[in-house]
């Protein structure tokens, strides 16, 4: 029998290294657009057709509690300091069951973080201080 959904933790690996679980992922998505174009037949009836068009990919925003690694913060800053270049990498969104075992796995190609984000402060809350990193990338498949 198969863990629930709510068991599974979800580890981002860069350049084959795992460097974090977290406890929310989205944008797993790609779409395909589509090209639209009207056509007579020979009936002279006028038909859209619908083809393929380009591939997108979503950005994929990663969510967890704030520790005293720096991985996605140093990863960032050499974004923020103009190394793009060196700063895209390939990795990918791993989602593990209570055992520890991956369950699937989702591989991205030049990724980079776009956007970083600390957490909201309030000393009255009862909420988890957490981070979020957003990573935009040129391609996502799922290989597991």
């Amino acid at each position: 029998m198969s863990d629930l959904l709510t068991t599974f933790t979800f580890v981002l690996e860069i350049d084959s290294v795992e460097v974090g679980s977290f406890r929310k992922v989205s944008g797993i998505e790609s779409e395909t657009e589509t090209i639209e174009y009207k056509e007579v037949n020979k009936d002279g009836k006028m038909i859209i057709r619908k083809q393929p068009g380009a591939m997108k990919w979503s950005d994929i925003t990663l969510e967890r509690r704030i520790d005293v690694s720096q991985v996605l913060w140093n990863w960032r800053k050499e974004i923020i300091q103009g190394d793009v270049d060196k700063g895209r990498r390939n990795g990918a969104i791993l989602a593990k069951d209570s055992k520890g075992e991956t369950v699937a796995r989702w591989e991205f190609v030049a990724g980079w973080p776009s956007k970083w984000s600390g957490a909201d402060f309030d000393a009255g809350a009862n909420d988890i201080a957490t981070e979020k990193v957003v990573i935009t990338h040129e391609g996502l498949v799922r290989v597991k």
